[in-house]
């Protein structure tokens, strides 16, 4: 019996060392707000204050344009992971993309609630904000899973959904998964409390190379961007919350009574959200399109915008 205690107290206390040099080594402090906004809100960025944060967006394009597109990214990422489709998007319409609570440039929320009701009630008070009456709304894994729940309770607000790898249906136990590192982490008694003070950036490279499905296609210029938006006050923490508050499934039953325009989109080598979740959306979405593309990953849109945003134009013209 002594010789467990003792062992125990030895494992106890190299574990504490361990996190003590852990904490020593990888300690990042947050990077100022206004360093960031410097080099991440150039025009056209702006800022609009929404349930007690400074929420940051960008609204490009035809100012005529009554029924905007208007894009959400998933977990960890920012808005600038639509600029190429932005870029291609605004020569004829409006688009509007924005930095969602506990990521980019917004931060966290005030509340710390980031369950998808809490988005979905975010996003409706931001439209009322820009007097976006209708659009089209679109979204990536999180952003994916907001927008078909915004359009199942805003229905008459949403003129058409694009759904980019989405968030929504389990996948089946046989399925071969692979999270981003940094998300496995935040769900690791302890390390997952590290992870409000240090991460490292060859944790957020590796992450980011995990959700591509060429890994070669990821820059220096992106992994920065990733890294430096993960530094913005508070978000470390956000983000950790975050992935501790999936655990509740959404209803996937209301998919079935979506009677709107759907593209749906998806990389066939998203090991986060797997393939085969495209065709439960395929299935049971009535009034939809679907289009995958062989090579791509988890985030399509940013792997490859010029192949990607030719279904969204084509989709876009058959709708009119």
């Amino acid at each position: 019996m002594k010789r467990l205690l003792k062992w125990l107290l030895r494992l106890i206390g190299g574990l504490a060392v361990l996190i003590l040099l852990l904490l020593v080594w990888f300690w990042k402090n947050d990077l100022p707000k206004e360093t960031l906004r410097q080099k991440y809100a150039q025009p056209p960025s702006a800022f609009v204050e929404v349930q007690g944060m400074e929420v940051h967006y960008r609204s490009e394009g035809n100012t005529q344009d009554t029924t905007p597109i208007v894009l959400l990214h998933g977990t960890g990422a920012s808005l600038h992971t639509w600029d190429g489709w932005a870029a291609s998007l605004t020569a004829n319409r409006r688009v509007v993309r924005l930095d969602l609570p506990a990521y980019g440039l917004t931060g966290p929320h005030p509340k710390g609630d980031y369950s998808v009701a809490a988005y979905v009630s975010f996003l409706n008070n931001f439209l009322n904000q820009l007097r976006i009456d209708k659009c089209i709304l679109g979204g990536n894994s999180l952003g994916g899973s907001i927008a078909w729940n915004y359009a199942s309770q805003h229905p008459n607000r949403v003129a058409a959904l694009i759904l980019v790898d989405a968030g929504g249906y389990p996948a089946s136990k046989t399925t071969r998964r692979e999270s981003p590192v940094a998300f496995r982490l935040a769900t690791v008694p302890v390390v997952k409390d590290l992870l409000r003070y240090v991460l490292p950036r060859s944790i957020v490279e590796k992450s980011v190379a995990n959700v591509y499905g060429d890994p070669s296609l990821v820059t220096n210029e992106v992994i920065d961007r990733y890294y430096e938006l993960s530094l913005h006050p508070g978000n470390r923490r956000a983000f950790v919350d975050r992935i501790g508050s999936i655990s509740k499934p959404t209803d996937t039953l209301l998919v079935k009574k979506l009677n709107i325009p759907t593209l749906i989109m998806w990389g066939d080598c998203d090991l986060l959200i797997p393939v085969e979740c495209a065709y439960k959306f395929h299935r049971d979405l009535p009034n939809n399109t679907l289009v995958i593309f062989k090579g791509l990953g988890h985030v399509p849109m940013e792997e490859n915008p010029n192949l990607t945003v030719k279904a969204v134009q084509k989709f876009l013209m058959e709708i009119r």
